[in-house]
């Protein structure tokens, strides 16, 4: 199923630029994501945080941590099967300015078509039962590590990758980047072992 440029939910292009939309005042907050995608949208709001922390954004201190606490409530909230996502007000109210937000994520545009113009429905067994829950169950592993990795800068854009590449197989059912997650993953923990210990 090639998607291309398509402004649509199954969609990483369409996603990003539902996102840029929201960005239209001097500052866009979680909750004003929440409100564009909705509460019950749990695969979009896993992707937003995970591509700020791939961006120019993810050098940015303290908000890789907040990203990555965000993608643990969310895919844990996935793993219980819950029908609205729930945040806290400090993850809600937080906010950052719209031009950066803006900036990054025009960044990230051809990244979005490349990957949208290749997807396609395959390896679907990975979305049924029993095997349904380990994708978000790895994207809560991947957000607790992103506090750890930002002791230095833009390695915590290792999980991020990895967190963007399993949510959009769970969007669009091609378990092909669900596969290509465990690259980054891997230089994840390289990176763990050889920097951090």
């Amino acid at each position: 199923m090639a998607q291309g440029d398509k402004n649509d939910e199954h969609s990483l292009t369409g996603i990003t630029r539902e996102a840029l939309k929201s960005a239209d005042g001097q500052e866009v907050s979680v909750n004003d994501m929440m409100k564009t995608f909705g509460a019950t949208s749990f695969v979009p709001l896993l992707i937003l945080p995970a591509l700020l922390v791939v961006s120019p954004l993810g050098g940015v201190p303290g908000l890789s941590s907040l990203f990555g606490i965000m993608i643990v409530l969310i895919a844990a909230q996935r793993v219980l099967g819950r029908d609205n996502i729930w945040l806290p007000g400090f993850i809600r109210n937080r906010s950052i300015g719209s031009d950066k937000a803006e900036s990054a994520m025009k960044k990230i545009l051809p990244v979005t078509r490349f990957v949208d113009r290749y997807s396609r429905q395959r390896l679907t067994f990975l979305f049924r039962p029993p095997l349904v829950r380990l994708l978000p169950l790895a994207c809560v592993l991947a957000g607790a590590g992103m506090p750890l990795f930002e002791i230095v800068p833009f390695a915590s854009a290792f999980l991020g990758a990895a967190v963007v590449l399993m949510a959009y197989s769970m969007l669009t059912r091609d378990g092909i980047f669900a596969l290509l997650a465990l690259f980054p993953i891997a230089g994840g923990l390289w990176f763990g072992q050889t920097v951090l210990f």
